[in-house]
Order: structure tokens, then C-alpha cells, then sequence
């Protein structure tokens, strides 16, 4: 998007100011020119007067002098344009810079987002791994205050070794208790991580069957019943003995009781204790596992914040070397400008010298008049040649202009030629995209037609227990398969959007295009409407009846100038 004007805007001009003169009648010869004929315009030498300087004997001396005036003025008008225009073209340089600066001050606070992000979600992976490390110490507690307890039960079984009466609630909490390990060990088939509670499991299935012995000799109710009948017999037939036997029965009696009492107590104690760990164990993998999808979805997160700030990093450079291009653009055009104003300034400084040379030679004709008069006639027979040779220039300007209108038009046709094919390119890339939308959906269909089948799968393991080895393997296909259709999705996404980002740029490239077409239009209206301006321009010029005439023309020229240029 150049909106800079192009040097052959300055080269028209100067060939439209040639063709004017040609047309007011002012020839190559008589020494008033374009500004670059002037440069290369011999001054006249002092010997015999040349063919040109006789015409200056005419009446109309003063009107030449007029006339070379308004040139001096369209000349200044042009220069005033030219830097008009210059400095709209630096203005658009700033805006450039300006729209540059704010984009980059975007995505540096994206970044910066990001960045912050990252560092919240790398905080709380490590509070989460200090949890987990936490979590594991605690289960290596309670694995050391297990291995306690089965060398206290062990302890126990060492030292009772009498039989209580009665061991039938001990026996039942031991069921209760194998009940439960049983359910603990058996657990959800789906979970990653069961062993801890597994080794608890076998850990008290080992007190237990330590146990077992003590209780079975002294919980089952046959023994105790026999026990008691031998007492009794022992009792019959020491009838005859002393109360002092009788005390000593219930003596022992009542200790046995005492030391079963003690036994159930510390059973129920350490059934409580098991109970506990084995709800703190549970708990435990619970916890475990939520950590461990936390950790998995964090790890997700980071992987994803880590690929934006790759991206990111990408356009930022991207953008870089696009601003470094638009400076040594901008640096180039400004070069160029500062030449063509150094060479402006340098041909009006030769124009100046040229006048000054032109208004002495004047005079010097004015004198040479009163003594060549006699020379009239001659001077006549030259004038009619000089106006034939006047009015060839003007019809070899007329073929000029024809041929410039011939080259205006095959530009604006090969423009032309250019904008179809780029809309072609154009209508191409959307009926690419409108493809890859369809094969999008087409994928999306079959992701949701494999869902279904997922979830017709899970309902099948639900119904049949008999088949789930097989329907295992396959939800393990089914996952497989949408793992691929995920990564075909992914992939069709990745191309939809170089895609898009491809036709963005084919849109950029057409509006681009579209704005040097303008520019190419409105260039080549102003050179046809320059002729028309600079008679404008002479009218204003000397008119005395209305004194602010001039300045209200001179803002209009300046508001059409500001029109023109893009």
C-alpha cells in the first residue's frame, strides 16, 4: 500500500507544461521553454542576431513577458503540489508506524498474559506435587502403624492362650473383617492405582490368620460347653471337698471371664483401628487419583500455553521483519524525495539565471531595434516560418498526447487483466475452503457416529460381564480410532486456518492492488485536468476587480489538489 507519487507523474506533468506552450504559441526557439529544455537553452552570442530574439521586436513584448511569468507561477504551483503531496505521503508513514506500535503493544501484553499464566499454572503443579509427596508420606505412615499392629496381634496370640466361654462376637467381627478387606481388595477393575490398599489387605489377611488359632480355640461354643460340663463333673465329685476348692473355682472362674472381656476389647479395638485405616486408605486413593487428573490436565494446559507462546514468538518476528521492511521502504522514498526537491531547486535556480540572461538580452534587442528596422521584412518571411513551424510542434503534441492516451489504456487494461486473475485466484481459495468445510463436517460426523459406538460399547460391558475382555479390546480400538480421528481433525483445522490465513493475505494482495488501481486513476484524471487548472489559474491571476478573488481560488486549486492526491 505506496501511496507515495511516482516519478513519472513529474515527467508528465513537465510534457503537459511543453504542450501548453506549444499551444500559446511559444516555440522551442524563442527561448521560453519547459524548466528542463532550459537548462540545455544556449545563451545567444553578441555577433549577428539569431532568428529567435527578432521576435521579440513584436507589440507584444510585454505579453511574452506576462507570459513568462505565469510560467514561473504554474511552476511554483507545481512545486506546491509536489510538497502538498509529499507530506501526505509522510503522514501515511506515521499512521503506518502508529498502527505498527499499537499491534506490537498487543501482542506484548498477550504475551505477557501468557507468560503470568504459565507461571500461576507452574505454581500450582508444584503445590500439587508437594500434596502428592505429602499424601505419600502419610501412606507410608499408616503402612509402618499397620505392620505395628500385626506385630501387636501377633503379641496378643504370645500371650492369651486360655480359652474364653464364649468368642462368638469375636469370631463374627473376624468374618466382618475378612468381608471387608475382601471388598477393599477387590475394588473398581478401572483403577490405576490399587496396590497400596492390596498390600494393606494382605498385611491383615496375615493378622487374621495369625489370629484365627486364638480365636478357634477359644471361640467355638462346643469346647466351651465341654469345659464347662468337666467342671461340673469335677465339681460333683468334689463335693465332699473343702470350701477352700470352691473358692479357688471361682477365682479362676471369674479371671477367666476377666481375660476374655480383655480379649474382645482389644479385638474390637484393633477392628476399629483397621476399619479406620482401611477409610483412610480409600480416601487416600481418592485423593491420588484426583491428583493425578489435575496433574494430567495441568500437564495439558502448560503443553497448550507453551504452543501459543511458540506461536506468538513466530508472528512477533514475522512482524518484525515486515516493520524493518516498511522502514527501508520509508527511507528510500524518503531519499527520493529529497533528491527530487535538491533537483527542483537546482532547475529553478537555472530557470532564474536563464530569465535574467533572457531580460538582458532583451534590452539589448530593444537598442539593436532603431538600427535594424530597415530588417522588418525579413524578420516578417522568418515569423511566417517560425508560425508554421508552430503549428507543427502542435500537431506533433496532439500525436504526443495520443499516444499517452494509447499507453493510459493498456495500463487500465492490463490492470484489468490483473484484477480478474487475482479474483479468479480468489474465488479458487474459497471453493478450496468450502471443501475442507465439508470434509470438516464429514469428520465431525464420523467422530460423532464413533462416540455412539463408544457408548453403545460401554452399555454392552455394562449388560454382558461375560464379554468384557473382548469388548475391552475393543473400546481400546474404538480409542485408537478416535485418537486418529482427533488427529485428522486436528490436521484439518491446521489447514483450515493456513487457509484462511492464505486468503487473507490474497485479500490484502487485492486491496492492494485496488488502491494502486485508485491511485493509477486518480493520477491520470489529475493529468487531464491539469491543463483546465492552469487556465484557471491565469484567470485568477489577472483579475483586479474582485481583490479577494485569487485567495478563494487559491483554496479551491488546494482543496481539488487534496482530492486528487490519494
Amino acid at each position: 500500500m505506496n501511496h507515495t507519487p511516482s516519478p513519472h507523474l513529474s515527467e508528465s506533468g513537465k510534457t503537459a507544461g511543453g504542450g501548453l506552450l506549444c499551444s500559446l504559441g511559444l516555440g522551442s526557439d524563442r527561448g521560453i521553454r519547459s524548466p528542463d529544455s532550459l537548462a540545455h537553452t544556449p545563451s545567444p552570442t553578441g555577433g549577428t542576431p539569431s532568428s529567435s530574439p527578432p521576435l521579440l521586436l513584436s507589440p507584444g513584448l510585454g505579453g511574452l513577458g506576462l507570459g513568462r511569468e505565469e510560467l514561473r507561477l504554474r511552476e511554483l504551483e507545481e512545486a506546491r503540489a509536489r510538497a502538498a503531496q509529499m507530506e501526505k505521503t509522510m503522514r501515511w508513514w506515521s499512521d503506518c508506524t502508529a498502527n505498527w506500535r499499537e499491534k506490537w503493544s498487543k501482542v506484548r501484553a498477550e504475551r505477557n498474559r501468557a507468560r503470568d499464566e504459565v507461571r500461576q499454572l507452574r505454581q500450582r503443579l508444584d503445590a500439587l506435587t508437594k500434596e502428592l509427596t505429602s499424601v505419600r508420606r502419610e501412606r507410608q505412615e499408616l503402612a509402618s502403624e499397620n505392620e505395628t499392629l500385626r506385630q501387636e496381634a501377633l503379641r496378643l496370640r504370645g500371650d492369651h492362650t486360655a480359652p474364653p466361654p464364649s468368642a462368638t462376637s469375636p469370631s463374627s467381627s473376624a468374618v466382618h473383617i475378612d468381608g471387608k478387606l475382601d471388598l477393599v481388595g477387590e475394588g473398581p477393575p478401572g483403577s490405576p492405582e490399587p496396590e497400596p490398599v492390596r498390600d494393606v489387605a494382605s498385611d491383615r489377611q496375615k493378622d487374621l490368620e495369625l489370629l484365627e488359632p486364638t480365636l478357634r480355640s477359644r471361640a467355638p461354643g462346643t469346647d466351651a460347653q465341654e469345659a464347662w460340663d468337666s467342671r461340673g463333673v469335677s465339681s460333683v465329685s468334689s463335693r465332699s471337698c473343702s470350701g477352700l476348692n470352691r473358692q479357688e473355682r471361682s477365682r479362676q472362674l471369674w479371671e477367666d471371664m476377666s481375660t476374655v472381656e480383655e480379649d474382645s476389647g482389644k479385638l474390637n479395638a484393633l477392628q476399629l483401628r483397621l476399619d479406620e485405616s482401611q477409610k483412610v486408605l480409600l480416601k487416600e486413593r481418592d485423593d491420588k487419583l484426583a491428583l493425578s487428573k489435575s496433574i494430567e490436565r495441568l500437564e495439558a494446559e502448560l503443553s497448550q500455553w507453551k504452543l501459543k507462546y511458540e506461536e506468538l514468538s513466530k508472528s512477533k518476528q514475522e512482524a518484525f521483519k515486515q516493520l524493518n521492511l516498511l522502514k527501508e521502504m520509508h527511507q528510500d522514498e524518503l531519499g527520493r524525495i529529497s533528491e527530487d526537491l535538491e533537483d527542483e531547486l537546482g532547475a529553478r535556480t537555472s530557470m532564474d539565471k536563464k530569465l535574467a540572461e533572457l531580460r538582458a538580452e532583451m534590452e539589448r534587442l530593444q537598442v539593436e531595434n532603431a538600427a535594424e528596422w530597415g530588417r522588418r521584412e525579413r524578420l516578417e518571411t522568418e515569423k511566417l516560418a517560425l508560425e508554421r513551424d508552430n503549428k507543427k510542434l502542435k500537431a506533433q503534441a496532439e500525436d504526443l498526447e495520443e499516444q499517452l492516451a494509447k499507453k493510459r489504456r493498456q495500463a487500465a487494461s492490463a490492470l484489468d487483466t490483473d484484477l480478474k486473475a487475482i479474483q479468479s485466484e480468489l474465488f479458487e481459495k474459497n471453493k478450496e475452503l468450502a471443501d475442507l468445510r465439508h470434509i470438516h463436517a464429514k469428520l465431525k460426523k464420523q467422530l460423532q457416529e464413533k462416540t455412539a459406538e463408544l457408548a453403545h460399547a460401554n452399555r454392552r460391558v455394562e449388560s454382558h460381564e461375560a464379554e468384557v475382555r473382548k469388548l475391552r479390546l475393543r473400546v481400546e480400538e474404538l480409542k485408537k480410532e478416535l485418537g486418529q480421528a482427533e488427529d485428522e481433525l486436528d490436521e484439518s483445522h491446521n489447514q483450515t486456518r493456513k487457509l484462511q490465513r492464505s486468503l487473507d493475505e490474497q485479500v490484502e494482495q487485492t486491496e492492494n492492488l485496488q488502491v494502486q488501481l485508485e491511485h493509477l486513476q486518480s493520477r491520470l484524471r489529475r493529468q487531464q485536468q491539469s491543463p483546465g487548472l492552469f487556465g484557471k489559474m491565469r484567470s485568477t491571476r489577472f483579475t483586479s476587480e474582485n481583490p479577494d478573488g485569487p485567495t478563494s481560488d487559491m483554496d479551491e486549486e488546494e482543496e481539488e489538489l487534496q482530492l486528487q492526491i490519494p
